[in-house]
């Protein structure tokens, strides 16, 4: 299916200055030219959904063989939404005058006039289906590479079982992505649950690769928080932590946590596998929806199992939801401008914070 090319006023922005070594913050303009997760599979149906996207609104169905399509959610003549029309077979109608559109975009029909003028057409954004997500690319189609929609191959494999769950965050996704780099908040946000007063004290590496912000961190000897202390039965014992977080991409934050019994009863080190995926997508400037996945590669078929990650990851998260929302709130009504301090375990966050800062600067043809 070929996109249909929006005009450059489709991505008209006021630009702000960008000066070399500067930090992205909740007014850097969004980037485009990523790969999002518009929805998960199971939302997109034949019933049409609307949903809002980087300021866009968009529609999406899937096609009588299963393919999920995107469209800009305003009809090309009166901008009516096209969710609120309907599908006959693989054509959208919209229900305002009843102009039809293929898959593609391309206005077939128009009720009243005997010839479709060229120009009917509405937008269409690249998709792309990889096991319970549906990503869209909503820059520049021309950019829109198949290869750089993210690993998340765990999230469909046989081999790992995953709970998940969904926010919508009155947020920005930069501070979300500080969020999950700062981890020296664990023990104090997230008491018992997902960090420790020792993992916080813990030595980090840190380190950016391909716009890609990689935490390592080692914690040997000492019992696990109680998300993963559950599922494994090891509760109160000694064992050695390991874990890499990654800020992959404007849409994409992962971790791969490693909880390694040295003293298990077969007289072999036992090591028990977390995959942690935070996916975001912003709605707008200050408002992203939020979908996370926990995954393990043991115990596949324990209900117990999947009820504790589940209800433990959602409470965490939900911890994380709150204290975003309450800063922002300060940050955006508070009348005195603040220079928040910055230290030393801050630096993974403000690594992030440049890359999202530089893609931004890029986007608007500045080098910085």
């Amino acid at each position: 299916m070929t996109p249909t090319v929006s005009t450059i006023s489709d991505f008209d922005h006021a630009v702000p200055d960008f000066e070399p070594g500067g930090f992205a913050d909740h007014t850097t303009p969004l980037i485009r030219n990523c790969w999002y997760v518009a929805a998960l599979a199971h939302e997109v149906s034949r019933e049409i959904i609307n949903r809002r996207l980087l300021g866009i609104d968009v529609a999406l169905y899937r096609t009588l063989a299963g393919v999920a399509v995107a469209v800009r959610n305003r009809c090309p003549h009166r901008s009516f939404p096209l969710a609120k029309g309907k599908l006959e077979g693989d054509i959208l109608v919209c229900g305002y005058h009843g102009m039809q559109f293929d898959p593609s975009g391309r206005c077939v029909n128009m009720p009243a006039m005997p010839i479709v003028p060229t120009n009917a057409n509405v937008r269409t954004f690249p998709v792309a289906e990889r096991g319970p997500l549906i990503w869209i690319w909503m820059g520049d189609p021309d950019h829109a590479s198949e290869h750089l929609i993210p690993d998340t191959s765990w999230l469909d494999s046989a081999a790992w079982k995953s709970v998940g769950g969904a926010f919508h965050i009155k947020s920005d996704y930069v501070s979300m992505h500080e969020n999950l780099l700062d981890q020296t908040h664990f023990p104090f946000l997230h008491p018992g649950a997902i960090g420790t007063p020792e993992y916080a004290r813990s030595r980090l590496k840190v380190r950016v690769e391909d716009n890609m912000v990689i935490i390592d961190r080692e914690l040997r000897d000492s019992p696990p928080p109680g998300v993963y202390a559950v599922p494994t039965g090891l509760t109160g014992q000694p064992v050695d932590r390991l874990s890499d977080a990654r800020f992959v991409s404007p849409a994409l934050h992962t971790a791969y946590a490693r909880i390694i019994d040295r003293h298990d009863a077969s007289g072999e080190p036992r090591t028990y596998r977390f995959n942690i995926s935070h996916i975001f997508t912003p709605e707008s400037q200050n408002a992203i929806h939020y979908w996370w996945f926990c995954s393990r590669n043991f115990k596949l078929e324990d209900a117990a199992t999947d009820t504790h990650l589940l209800n433990a990851s959602s409470k965490a998260y939900q911890e994380d939801v709150d204290a975003l929302e309450w800063i922002l709130d300060v940050v955006s009504r508070d009348a005195e401008p603040q220079f928040d301090l910055n230290f030393a375990p801050d630096k993974p966050g403000l690594l992030m914070r440049q890359v999202l800062y530089r893609l931004a600067a890029a986007e608007a043809g500045i080098t910085v």
